[in-house]
């Protein structure tokens, strides 16, 4: 069975997509960027600003499935300069315990929504 998942925690979807999925007890998300969600505008500075707002996103995302981080099995990071790796890494990091830490990529690309430097998308089993 599929239910949509939303929240107001969590950036309204700005195209035809839901911010999560849920089918039986698999949540899978659509891409968190750095929006503000109370304010729909984009939150930047530095990059550790940004991957913060991303990942509060995802929070609140997973919170609306009533899930952790702990129950991540999965993760993609896209990011616009492979150079801001290990300061996203941290960041990202922190929301994880490293033993239990889900699989993950990333990878540089060309151009990400609304010229962001990073979005995350993430797949979780409950």
């Amino acid at each position: 069975m599929k239910t949509i998942i939303h929240t107001d925690k969590a950036p309204t979807p700005i195209g035809p997509y839901n911010q999560a999925v849920l089918v039986d007890n698999t949540l899978y998300t659509s891409g968190q960027i750095a929006l503000n969600p109370a304010t729909m505008e984009l939150v930047l500075g530095t990059i550790e600003i940004e991957t913060t707002q991303v990942m509060e996103n995802m929070k609140a995302v997973l919170e609306a499935a009533n899930m952790t981080f702990a129950d991540v099995v999965k993760s993609s990071i896209f990011i616009s300069d492979m150079n801001d790796f290990a300061k996203i890494n941290i960041i990202y990091g922190s929301y994880f315990d490293e033993k239990t830490a889900p699989a993950r990529e990333t990878v540089q690309v060309a151009k990400l929504p609304r010229n962001v430097n990073v979005e995350i998308s993430m797949i979780a089993i409950k």
